[in-house]
């Protein structure tokens, strides 16, 4: 302050000095007032008027410089608050002068305003001049001033006004009482309000004075002013201040009294004006409608209805007709565009809009206000398209602020802009050739004007073309807006309190419950009073809307402006659904439907009001031919579609545009969201969305979901891409409609399902007597719903599945196909959904769901009997184990199945059987069990796919282990039924009837099973045959332990013999006719070639299996009381089968027999001996994979007895209870084997091609029962049985085999290998020897014979045994093995050398063990065997093989070994006598053969075959001679001249040189000299004659031995260089080696028993001998060496005559 005055004072110094000295005392007094003070600001205050005087006198001098420093020193005093009130009057009188003065204008503005905000002090008189200073100053001639002037008066009032609103502020809490105490009744008098807001009323006051040009009370000064600011003056104080005029009466008071009168006057040119009416000759200007007053005074009126409704009621109510006429065509466009602008703001407030409704509309004598506003609303909409706007000119057509482009040039006719030139279009509307461009007017939901903004202009704006339209289009859009969010906001509070409410009323732990009850009903009440508003809104506005928003969606060209008009229309169509006014909501339904459609569709639903007519049978979708349209027509959208009409005769196409596509996802949406509400208007919607999706082409898939499919017949739909991509979208809305039908209430749910069975029934009439693709879309649908619906599936479940029935007896396919498509779906879905309570507890519910399943097999079309199986095939793998009660429903859809009906149906059928008996037996009940054993068998019987009767005899199987593993606990609740029934059959008093009556539940239930399989077992296929024979016994063999003692009497003589019965008969009358194949293209075995071969082999299973049993169940069947009569029905049974003529079916009767006399415990099939692989070994026909079990599961045995019999072998026979009855039995078997043996093995008298001749595995197979049997009857057996036995074993062997079998028989020919009979015959005589030698003394006479027997086959060797006339080749050549393989001969004698060998080996064992017998001895048993030896040793070379003479030679020596020693101990008795000559016969025969060697004799070979001649000339040495003297004469005599012969062995002139070298046997005459030498000089001669034998042996041995060199020596001189032949070269090397063994014997001899004479003729031999030194071969020489070495022995001195006496 101080340097601002002294500022001052330096300024003034020259020209005012009295203000200089002014300010020098300021100075003073303000350094005074801060020494003294210290809060100096108070004290300034205190002394303001006197410190501001030096700045007021400097004002006063006009001075620009001084004047602008005062002032800006005042206004900083000011800002620090420092003005008193008297000081702040003197300044505004001095800013006042400087104002007359027009000096500083814009600081005096600032001034004032820094004065009025910062304090308070100025008011009443000194306020109002500073006001009007404003004022004056807003009137001078400088814009900037002016302007400047009018925000300062604007806000200077706001200050005022803000002044006041503190100031109530302050009083707030003392206000109250003294206004409610003084009924304050004199309006105008002020004296009751405080100091401000008096000034605020004053204020106010003149204002309106001023507007209505009248002179003001306070603002005294005022010299002009204009109507447009005061306008906006009231206009802003009314809408920043409407709490003052609320609050206070006196500020209402002149609301009503003076602002609204004004108002009505101001408006009255405009009321009165008609656009192009001649102007009236009033010349007043003002009755012109004036643009600035006009927009102020909507302005003003637009503030008033939104701020002060509730005090003006009857004033707004002329408002709202004033604004509703605004719009008329005949007002000026801007008037019309402001009123627009101004009722949108009013549209965007929908609490008010209520209000209006409750305080005109619902008022009885009142004006409809709500309801003209909508209806101005939409016949402006509609005038602006039926009149084009005049005023103007249409070429410069505003593109509108959305668009950057300037004005686009366009006829306002034409509807395109630009076309050919692909200019984008303008978003616009059209109709009927008027285009109307739609201008981004505001953001949605708020209401911001354009030219109730436009305050500045004076001269109306033009308005661009459409800029009206799109603010209409925006008021609608927010009407709909607002009324529906409010109302559905109330209605959800409602309910949501209504809810809490009700559950309050209904707890009753509430004390205060009257009080409840009291605020329930005062809800109510006020629910009452809402709904009646809300209905009143909805009831007042629909048609108008409806009537607009058809109209523009009829002329909509813009996607988006599209877009908002069906949202709209579906809010409202909402908000008519959930408050219940159904005229209303189908209206709008009815709109969408037709959007969604193509024009003049022919859909009747839609034309009619109500779709009552559906009911009288004129189908909706039947009806008037399709309009062609043609996008030439008046639609300008893009054709989106082609696509069939849904009509029995289609005529033509019709086409979708994108607006169509559009409403119908709208349409989606609405059903999708407010589907509750829908109610009857379902069948609308549906009936649309069904043509909708049958022109797009939208077919069914799983589900029901529809998805894009290609349309089947006629010109096929055509769709852009654009729609391509949608079609996902709207499929998958389609899906979700229906998915959202799960939250609608029951009754609305009813609704629609009713709505989609009456379009299927429709669509179902459709598709008769064509097979043209019918529409799917209901069915679909029903689907959808059901599956979505499951939680409360039991209200709809009868309806649903009632009516799908009826669509899947429908004859076209397509149609059931989903019909059953849909149904099956619905049943598995119910079956799988988590219900409350379970299904498990809940047995109704699962009887009701899988009862259309059962309904389904009433149907005959194939197609649905295949759905159905699936399903249930579907059901068993999700459900199976919960089906509990449901079971005989399931099962009885598979056992409907008829043999006629289709493979794949039988085997889908069969395919859930097979389930079921795999995963789900246990869970079923067991009173079911019975069912799944019929319908097991029933596909058994089928004849259609072989395979499945194979397998189900499989199921057969795995249903009798599983009743084995469950026996107890199926007995027990069986028995329990059972009871149950007796007791029910007994109250009704009848018979309980079931199969197999009297047996307990569980016995009948296998009986069942064993007689369905016994059925099965006389099947006409084999294959069939087979797998159910080997299952029915398996079974029988493996679970029979369970069933009741008395009950096998029922399954022998029921089940096993009667099956055997039927199988015979079968078998013995089958066809012997060749079949070619076994249909199609499989081959059959020759084995199985006719019927009667396949017979066949089903009498061996079933004769097998009944053996089986009788085997392991023995101990079972003995107690039985008839076994004996059953035993011989067997026997009879299984003579029968070995007698047949049938090489299977007698080796298998052998088998079985084999098995009943438990000589083989039963085995595993993989374990059994494989049957030597004859021909007819059964070879399985080739059919497919059978999945019979087989006899594949070893046997189970639980009872203890079984346990005690363990396995039994052959030597231990079973335990049985009684011995007798046993022994009996056992006899019984024996004389069927022998009726068998004797029957089978008997020759035929004649022989032709079809002569039967039993097969080597028959044959082995009935010896080899022999032994096992023999060991039950031995006690018994007698020579006479032994003979039966021995003409068996005799004529078995001599059978022949056939000759293509023969390689399977002796698997090489040059293999010496026993065949499996001729082992089996051995094996038989094996065991009787055996037990003869443990058995008692008198059995012993049976061993001649046995050995008779062996001996026989020995013969064989060389002699095979004849059978009957027919001729046989025999399969070796008797010199060289070779194979005849091509034999003429149909049968070939088999090669009997192994088994003669073998025999011979048995004889020699047997021989070793019995020699010293009784029986042996007397029997000449040892003279036989060297009699049967004789034929192969006389042979020798000509053997049939070789072995066979070498076996005999060392069984021969064996058997002498062990005979000699007894013979001689015999001799005596002459037992033995005609013994001896046999003997020496046979060494004469086998050394001295008349055989000759092969050919190809190898030189190793011939020695050892000389080797063996040794053995035996060494035999005779250690075993005969020796004992010459217990031996008769002439044989020992015949015995040294066999030795004689053979000690120099003359070579047979045959030989070729070259092999005589090898053919002399050396060594054998070596030995034989030898064993001459020892007996000739042996000292123990005991007869001359023997002595006499050797010597003249000797004598003559070496005279010859002389006769051969001199011969020798004589040739070789002649020769000279020739050489010798060979043959003599090769005699005297022998000769040579002879003497050198002689000389060897002769040496090793004792010299007592040398004859004199023998030595002379040896030495005699020594001169000969040196003459060959000559010779020229060096093979002689070396001879020569070694014949010559051994007489130096011979060299001694001669004796000494002194010796003799002679000196």
């Amino acid at each position: 302050m101080q340097s601002d005055l002294r500022a001052l004072s330096l300024e003034c110094k020259k020209k005012f000095p009295p203000v200089k000295e002014a300010a020098e005392s300021g100075i003073i007094k303000v350094k005074t007032i801060a020494a003294r003070n210290t809060e100096i600001l108070t004290a300034l205050k205190e002394n303001s008027s006197e410190v501001v005087q030096p700045f007021l006198m400097g004002c006063g001098t006009k001075e620009p410089k001084i004047t602008q420093l005062c002032l800006a020193a005042i206004q900083r005093l000011m800002s620090h608050e420092v003005v008193s009130e008297t000081a702040a009057g003197n300044i505004i009188n001095m800013l006042w002068q400087l104002m007359e003065n027009s000096l500083e204008e814009l600081k005096l503005l600032q001034t004032v305003l820094v004065l009025l905000t910062t304090n308070t002090v100025v008011h009443d008189e000194a306020l109002s001049k500073a006001i009007v200073l404003c004022f004056r100053l807003h009137f001078t001639k400088d814009n900037i001033t002016n302007n400047t002037a009018a925000a300062t008066v604007r806000q200077v009032v706001t200050v005022v006004f803000e002044r006041m609103v503190a100031e109530d502020e302050r009083y707030r809490d003392i206000i109250e009482q003294p206004v409610l105490v003084q009924g304050n009744s004199n309006r105008r008098s002020v004296s009751t309000l405080k100091p401000c807001a008096k000034d605020a009323y004053m204020l106010f006051q003149d204002l309106c004075q001023l507007v209505n040009a009248d002179a003001p009370y306070w603002l005294v000064g005022m010299t002009e002013m204009t109507r447009t600011f005061g306008l906006e003056l009231l206009e802003s104080v009314l809408n920043d201040f409407p709490q003052v005029f609320l609050q206070h009466q006196e500020f209402s008071f002149l609301l009503k009294e003076r602002v609204c009168p004004l108002v009505i006057k101001l408006f009255s040119p405009n009321i009165k004006f008609r656009q192009g009416s001649s102007t009236s000759s009033s010349p007043a200007p003002v009755e012109k409608p004036y643009f600035p007053i006009c927009m102020r005074l909507l302005r003003v009126v637009s503030v008033l209805i939104k701020q002060f409704y509730s005090l003006l009621v009857t004033e707004c109510e002329i408002f709202l007709s004033l604004l509703v006429k605004f719009l008329d065509a005949d007002k000026p466009q801007w008037l019309r565009a402001v009123a627009v602008e101004s009722i949108h703001r009013l549209c965007v407030q929908p609490q008010l809009l209520r209000s209006f409704c409750q305080s005109y509309d619902m008022k009885q004598h009142s004006t409809k206000v709500f309801r003209d506003i909508v209806n101005a609303l939409g016949s402006f909409i509609q005038s602006l398209f039926l009149v084009p706007p005049t005023g103007n000119p249409a070429t410069t057509n505003q593109a509108g602020n959305n668009n950057s482009g300037g004005p686009v040039s366009a006829p306002a006719n034409s509807g395109m802009v630009g076309i050919g030139g692909g200019v984008t279009l303008l978003p616009a509307f059209e109709y009927r050739g008027t285009w109307i461009p739609i201008l981004t007017v505001t953001v949605q939901g708020s209401a911001k004007a354009t030219y109730l903004e436009m305050l500045d202009k004076v001269e109306p704006p033009t308005i661009p073309e459409g800029y009206a339209m799109s603010v209409a289009f925006h008021c609608l859009l927010d009407l709909v807006r607002g009324i529906t969010s409010m109302i559905e906001g109330e209605l959800g509070e409602v309910e949501t309190e209504y809810q809490s409410t009700s559950e309050v009323a209904s707890s009753p732990m509430h004390s205060s419950e009257q009080q409840d009850l009291q605020s329930t009903s005062d809800q109510m009440d006020k629910e009452i009073v809402s709904r009646a508003v809300w209905e009143e809104m909805v009831n007042a506005c629909w048609c108008g809307l409806l009537a607009a928003l058809s109209l523009l969606l009829d002329a909509s060209t813009d996607e988006a402006a599209t877009e908002n008009i069906l949202k709209a229309e579906l809010t409202m169509a909402a908000l008519c659904g959930r408050l219940g006014l159904v005229t209303s909501r189908d209206a709008f339904i009815t709109a969408i439907c037709k959007g969604s459609l193509p024009p003049h569709y022919a859909l009747t639903v839609l034309n009619t009001t109500t779709a009552a007519t559906l009911s009288n049978k004129s189908y909706s979708i039947q009806g008037q031919s399709v309009m062609m349209i043609s996008p030439s027509s008046e639609s300008h959208q893009q054709v989106v579609a082609v696509g069939q009409p849904l009509a029995v005769q289609p005529q033509g196409t019709v086409m979708l545009t994108s607006k169509n596509i559009q409403c119908m996802r709208t349409l989606l949406n609405l059903a999708h969201c407010h589907g509750a509400v829908l109610g009857t208007s379902w069948q609308l919607v549906l009936a649309t969305l069904q043509h909708l999706v049958w022109i797009l082409g939208l077919k069914p898939s799983s589900g029901g979901a529809l998805k894009p499919g290609r349309a089947v017949e006629g010109p096929s739909t055509v769709l852009t891409t654009a729609v391509m991509t949608d079609l996902p979208v709207i499929s998958n809305i389609l899906s979700r409609l229906f998915e959202s039908s799960q939250y609608l209430d029951d009754v609305s749910l009813h609704h629609l399902i009713n709505a989609l069975c009456s379009l299927s029934l429709e669509a179902m009439d459709m598709a008769y007597g064509n097979n043209k693709e019918p529409s799917l879309f209901a069915v679909a649908k029903l689907l959808e719903t059901g599956l979505v619906n499951m939680h409360r599936i039991e209200i709809l479940w009868r309806p649903l599945t009632g009516h799908l029935l009826e669509v899947c007896q429908h004859p076209n396919s397509r149609m059931r196909e989903w019909g059953a498509e849909a149904l099956t779906s619905l049943i598995k879905a119910g079956l799988t959904f988590n219900h409350e309570p379970p299904l498990s507890q809940n047995q109704r519910l699962q009887l009701l769901l899988l009862n259309p399943l059962k309904e389904m097999s009433n149907i005959n079309h194939p197609d649905i009997r295949l759905k159905q199986l699936e399903c249930v095939l579907q059901i068993l793998q999700s459900q199976g184990d919960s089906l509990g009660p449901g079971w005989p429903l399931v099962l009885g859809v598979m056992g409907a199945i008829r043999n006629d009906q289709g493979e794949s149906l039988i085997r889908t059928a069969f395919q859930c059987l097979q389930l079921v008996v795999t995963d789900f037996l246990p869970t079923m009940p067991c009173t079911c069990l019975q069912i799944v054993v019929d319908v097991a068998g029933s596909f058994g019987l089928h004849n259609q796919e072989l395979n499945i009767s194979l397998t189900s005899i499989g199921l057969l199987w795995n249903i009798s282990d599983y009743f084995f593993q469950r026996g107890e606990i199926i007995e027990k609740e069986l028995n329990k039924e059972e009871a149950a029934q007796q007791k029910q059959a007994e109250e009704k008093g009848v018979v309980l009837n079931r199969p197999f009556h009297p047996a307990p539940p569980f016995d009948c239930l296998w009986l069942c099973l064993y007689a369905k399989l016994g059925e099965l077992c006389v099947d006409p296929r084999p294959a069939v045959r087979k797998s159910a024979g080997q299952t029915l016994f398996s079974t029988i063999g493996a679970h029979g332990t369970l069933l009741q003692h008395s009950t096998w009497h029922t399954v022998i003589w029921k089940v096993l013999f009667n099956l055997l019965d039927r199988v015979r008969e079968s078998s013995t009358t089958a066809d012997k006719e060749k079949i070619e194949s076994g249909g199609g293209n499989i081959l059959i075995h020759h084995s199985r070639d006719t019927a009667e071969k396949q017979w066949a082999e089903t009498w061996v299973l079933t004769l097998a299996g009944v053996a089986r049993i009788f085997n392991t169940r023995r101990y079972l069947l003995q107690p039985l009381g008839d076994f004996s009569r059953a035993w011989d029905v067997l026997l009879d049974h299984i003579q029968s089968a070995a007698l047949s003529k049938n090489n299977e079916v007698s080796l298998a009767a052998l088998k079985s027999f084999q098995e009943i006399l438990q000589i083989v415990s039963p085995v595993r099939d993989s374990d059994k001996p494989e049957t030597s692989p004859v021909v007819n070994v059964p070879v399985p026909v080739l059919i497919g994979p059978i999945s019979g079990p087989g006899l594949s599961r070893p046997f189970i045995r639980t009872d203890s007895i079984g346990e005690r019999l363990g396995r039994y072998s052959n030597s231990e026979p079973p335990i049985v209870t009684d011995e007798l009855e046993d022994l009996n039995l056992w006899w019984a078997a024996w004389n069927t084997w022998y009726r068998i043996g004797s029957e089978s093995t008997k020759p035929p008298i004649t022989f032709d091609k079809l002569t039967f001749i039993p097969s080597q595995p028959f044959l082995t197979a009935l010896i080899q029962i022999f032994p096992a049997l023999y060991q039950h009857i031995k006690t018994g057996f007698n020579m006479d049985d032994l003979q039966k036995l021995g003409v068996i074993l005799h004529s078995a062997v001599s059978v022949p085999i056939s000759s293509d079998a023969s390689p399977f028989i002796l698997p090489s020919y040059t293999e010496a290998v026993l065949t499996s009979l001729q082992e089996a015959v051995l094996t038989a005589l094996d065991v009787l020897q055996k037990a003869i030698c443990v058995g008692p003394e008198n059995m012993q006479i049976m061993y001649p014979a046995i050995f008779d027997q062996l001996l026989a086959f020995v013969e064989f060797s060389c002699k095979p045994p004849q059978y009957g006339q027919l001729e046989t080749k025999h399969i070796a050549n008797a010199k060289y093995n070779q194979i005849q393989l091509f034999a003429p001969a149909e049968w070939v004698a088999l090669n009997y050398v192994p088994f003669a060998e073998r025999s011979l080996e048995v004889v020699v064992d047997l021989y070793q063990k019995t020699a010293c017998h009784k029986a042996v001895v007397n029997e000449k048993v040892l003279q036989n065997i060297i009699k049967a030896l004789r034929v192969p040793l006389s042979l020798k070379y000509s053997c049939p093989s070789e072995s066979t003479w070498k076996l005999a030679v060392s069984s021969l020596l064996k058997v002498l070994s062990i005979g000699l020693p007894v013979a001689r101990q015999h001799a005596s008795s002459g037992k033995f006598d005609s013994m001896w000559p046999e003997l020496a016969n046979t060494f004469e025969d086998f050394l001295f053969t008349k055989s000759i060697p092969p050919d190809n004799l190898s030189i190793q070979e011939f020695q050892r075959n000389e080797s063996i001649d040794v053995e035996v000339v060494q035999l005779i040495s250690t075993e005969i001679l020796p004992y010459a003297n217990f031996i008769p004469k002439e044989f020992v005599g015949q015995i040294m001249t066999m030795l004689n012969k053979g000690s120099i062995h003359s070579q047979s002139s045959s030989f070729t040189e070259a092999e005589i070298d090898i053919r002399l046997r050396e060594e054998f005459s070596k030995m034989c000299f030898e064993t001459l030498l020892q007996f000739s000089f042996s000292n123990k001669v005991t007869t001359p004659q023997e002595g006499y034998i050797s010597r003249m042996a000797l004598s003559v041995l070496l005279k010859r031995s002389q006769d051969v060199l001199h011969r020798y020596i004589e040739d070789e001189r002649l020769s000279g260089k020739c050489p010798l032949p060979r043959q003599q070269v090769t005699e005297i090397i022998f000769v040579l080696k002879a003497v050198s063994t002689l000389i060897d014997s002769l040496k090793k001899t004792q010299p007592e028993n040398v004859d004199g004479n023998t030595w002379a003729q040896v030495i005699a031999l020594y001169p000969t001998l040196v003459e060959c030194i000559t010779c020229s071969s060096s093979e002689v020489c070396s001879a020569l060496k070694e014949a010559l070495v051994p007489f130096k022995d011979f060299m001694q001195p001669p004796a000494s005559k002194v010796q003799n006496g002679e000196s």
